[in-house]
Formats: structure tokens, C-alpha cells, sequence
């Protein structure tokens, strides 16, 4: 049988109520008891010591005391001592007195038992050692003789089982109370930490439908609320690399198609005999073989970045060597498309570790993209330069530019800023592998733009 957490959670509040309601009747009864009984009993024993001073007081001596005591407890409501003087009663009229059902112990100064109980027969002497824990019964200021209680503490009478009865009910409608009102409050308090759950639950099932963009309304700040906020993220990330996945998908099947309608239509005529195999027409068919190799490659790259398992041969290389290999290998291309490329860098710039073809193949995408981009009698810049312990390359052109829209995307996969790209050899992936390459060096990669004015894409990677 299912057993939602909301269930537990009310049972759970429910069990702590009811637990700390119970130890704390109980421990209320406890003491209620005990410090009631304690206080009849003190009232019992010190209306016997009145009584017996009255005693003294009026005869001036305790002979004779043994017999008012008696006569005392037998009869509930005594006369007076034997002087006849009238003793005022010692428990309630017409009711038992608490007193007659205790047995004390009466002694004199001396500690001779007047009054026996127990093991302690008149004219025994009581120790010092036990005497002194008796209550003292005194007459006009001076000590005549001590009272002590022997055996266990008297029975309730009726009134007092009655306040008891009263007091334990009180408690008892006290303890069903509060276990209702924590039946109440939990219940409430399990459903609202609950339905951020239930929300978090059905879209979750939605997303596992394939609906995968789902939103959590957060209501809190606590754990729950953080959670459900990375749950919207969570959604939001997965719905964007799912059209993501399709986008590429959808790039990728037009990169493959276009090459491969040209070759197919190549070979097919070939073979049909509608055309023969010149030289140039061969030629066609190897351009596109060569761009369908580059796509393939460039996916393999990317591949193996994803997985963390893009390899590279890291050695000592100093900024500016690894500028002036870009001079030398683009510099001609430039100067083709009547662009002029330099190379600046700072004095005294330290080694830093990286895999120096790699990071041409960077340097390599962001040149062919300037060159494509930069008018003739434009200028390409290539710079480095160290700030704190990160050493920064840039790549500037004064070209057309990006605009803002389409600058935030330009590193991802396949995308184009310009839509007549998609129609021609750029696969749309050499920034994405440039990212790529930067970030397994442990660095980053960014780039500025102004349309009309030219783009700056800046590489930051750790000297040490």
C-alpha cells in the first residue's frame, strides 16, 4: 500500500504532539500528586503539633497525654483535656479527621516517648540522631517536645480524591486537545511543505511525456524553494538543448546533403554517360569530398570535447612565435583579399603551456572569419598581452561587425549570423571547436562587436 509523504508527516507531528503531551501530563500529574499529598500530610502534622502544645500548655505538663491522643483519634472531634478546659476540634465537623489515620510519635524534651508508634514503646528513648528530624513542639518560645512521624503518608479523604479527579480530567481534556490541535497544524503544515513536491511531481511526469519546457512556481525561500528553482532552470536548459539537438540535427543533415547531392549527381550522370569525367568536373567532386571530410572532422572534434577526451600535447610556447606562425601561414591569404594583418605583441612576455596546433586551429577560425568579413584595405590585428596571471590574445578586425542579437550566439554550434552562409562551405562549427579548444586549456573565450565598426574576440588563458 502507497503511503504519501504528506501521510507521514501528519503522523509524524501527530506521534511528537502526542509523546511530549503525555510526559508532560504525566509529569504534571506526578507532581501535582505528590506535592498535594505532601500538603495534607504538613497540615496533618501540624495541626497534631497544636494540639498536643494546646495540650501542654493548658495542663503544664504531658501527663495524661497518651490517653488525650487516644481518646482524640476515636472519637474524631475530642474534648478537652482532662482539665475539662475544652480542646477546639482538630479536623472538620462531622468529618474525619487526616490526622487519625497517621501515626505520631510523641516525645519529650528529653526524647522519652510519650505517645508510642512502631518499635518505639513509651519510655523508650528515641536516638539523638533521629530525634532532631522530628518537628519540635514548643510553648511560649521554649521546646517541650518533639513530634515525629513514623509509617506512611495518610490516605485522601473524599474532598481531596475529588480535587485530584477534577485535576487529572482538566488533564486529560487538555492532552485530547492539544493532540487535536497538532493533528490540525500538522496536517496543514505537511500539505504546505508538500505541494511544492506534488508541483515538482506532475512536472516531472510531463517532462518524462516529452514536454520538457516546465515551470515550478516558487513560493518559498527555503530548501524547497531553491529546489524548485533548479528545477526551473533544470527545464529551461533542457528545453533549450533539446531544440538545441534538433537545430544541429537539422544543420548537420544539410551540411551532409548539399556535398552529397553534388556528388551523387556527378557520378550518376558519369555513369549514365550524359557527362564524361573531365578533369574539372573531378575536381568538383573532390572539393565537396573534402568538405564533407571537414564536417566529419570537426564533428569528431566536438565529440570528443563533450566527453572530455580532446587530447592535448601541451609544450612550453611564447606568445609572439605562436602570433608569427599565424602571420606566416594567413599572411598571403591576406594580402590576396588586399587586407592588412599585423602581429602586437608585449615585451617580455612570459612561456605558457598549450598545445600549440590546437590552438592555431583556433587562431585559424577566427583569421578565416575576419578575412571573410573585412573589406579590402581593411586591417586585421593580432595581440597579446599579460594581465594579472591570465595572458590575453585578441583577434581585431575593422569589418562589418556582428550585431547584438546574433554576438551572444556566435559560439554556438551551427549557428550563422549571416543566413547566406548556410549555403556555402562554412560548416558553422569552427567557433564552437575554437570554444571548445580554449576551454580544455582552462581558459575562456569572448568576443565585441559594433556593426560597421569592426569585432574583437579576446582569448584569457592561466600563464601558470
Amino acid at each position: 500500500m502507497k503511503r504519501s509523504i504528506t501521510v507521514k508527516l501528519i503522523l509524524a507531528f501527530l506521534a511528537v504532539s502526542v509523546t511530549v503531551v503525555a510526559l508532560a501530563s504525566g509529569i504534571t500529574y506526578w507532581l501535582t500528586v505528590r506535592e498535594f499529598k505532601q500538603l495534607v500530610f504538613n497540615q496533618s502534622r501540624d495541626r497534631f503539633v497544636a494540639d498536643v502544645g494546646l495540650y501542654y500548655q493548658i495542663n503544664g505538663t504531658w501527663e495524661g497525654v497518651l490517653q488525650y491522643v487516644t481518646l482524640r483519634n476515636s472519637s474524631h472531634q475530642p474534648d478537652g483535656p482532662g482539665s475539662g478546659s475544652g480542646l477546639p476540634p482538630s479536623g472538620p465537623a462531622g468529618g474525619k479527621n487526616p490526622a487519625t489515620s497517621i501515626t505520631f510519635l510523641l516525645a519529650d524534651i528529653n526524647g522519652t516517648v510519650l505517645v508510642p508508634t512502631g518499635q518505639y514503646q513509651v519510655g523508650v528513648i528515641v536516638p539523638h540522631s533521629k530525634l532532631v528530624q522530628g518537628t519540635a513542639v514548643s510553648v511560649n518560645g521554649k521546646q517541650v517536645g518533639t513530634v515525629m512521624v513514623i509509617g506512611n503518608p495518610p490516605p485522601l479523604g473524599p474532598l481531596e480524591s475529588q480535587y485530584l479527579n477534577k485535576s487529572n480530567q482538566a488533564l486529560l481534556y487538555a492532552a485530547l486537545g492539544a493532540a487535536l490541535v497538532a493533528l490540525a497544524l500538522g496536517t496543514i503544515l505537511a500539505r504546505t511543505l508538500t505541494h511544492p513536491l506534488r508541483d515538482l511531481t506532475a512536472a516531472i511526469h510531463a517532462m518524462s511525456k516529452g514536454n520538457l519546457k516546465q515551470h515550478v512556481t516558487v513560493k518559498s525561500r527555503d530548501e524547497l524553494g531553491e529546489l524548485a528553482a533548479a528545477f526551473n532552470q533544470m527545464s529551461s536548459d533542457l528545453d533549450r538543448l533539446n531544440l538545441s539537438r534538433r537545430q544541429m540535427t537539422s544543420d548537420i543533415a544539410h551540411d551532409l546533403r548539399s556535398p552529397l547531392t553534388v556528388i551523387g549527381g556527378y557520378v550518376e550522370s558519369m555513369r549514365d554517360g550524359v557527362l564524361k569525367p573531365t578533369p574539372e568536373r573531378l575536381e568538383t567532386i573532390h572539393a565537396e569530398v573534402q568538405h564533407l571530410q571537414r564536417l566529419v572532422e570537426d564533428l569528431r572534434t566536438l565529440s570528443q570535447a563533450d566527453a572530455g577526451e580532446l587530447t592535448l600535447n601541451r609544450e612550453p610556447v611564447a606568445p609572439r612565435s605562436l602570433l608569427d606562425r599565424m602571420l606566416k601561414s594567413y599572411g598571403h591569404l591576406a594580402a590576396q583579399k588586399k587586407v592588412s594583418l599585423e602581429v602586437q605583441g608585449e615585451p617580455g612576455l612570459p612561456e605558457i603551456r598549450l598545445d600549440p596546433d590546437r590552438m592555431a586551429q583556433v587562431f585559424g577560425n577566427l583569421i578565416t572569419n575576419s578575412l571573410r568579413y573585412t573589406p579590402e584595405e581593411g586591417r586585421i590585428v593580432l595581440a597579446a598581452g599579460q594581465i594579472g596571471k591570465m595572458l590575453e590574445f585578441s583577434v581585431q578586425d575593422n569589418g562589418q561587425g556582428i550585431s547584438a542579437d546574433d554576438l551572444p550566439h556566435i559560439f554556438d554550434r551551427f549557428y550563422r549570423a549571416d543566413p547566406a552562409r548556410a549555403q556555402g562551405s562554412e560548416s558553422g562549427l569552427g567557433l564552437a571547436i575554437a570554444r571548445s579548444i580554449v576551454e580544455a586549456h582552462g581558459g575562456t573565450i569572448s568576443a565585441e562587436s559594433q556593426v560597421g565598426k569592426g569585432t574583437t574576440v579576446r582569448i584569457s588563458l592561466p600563464v601558470a
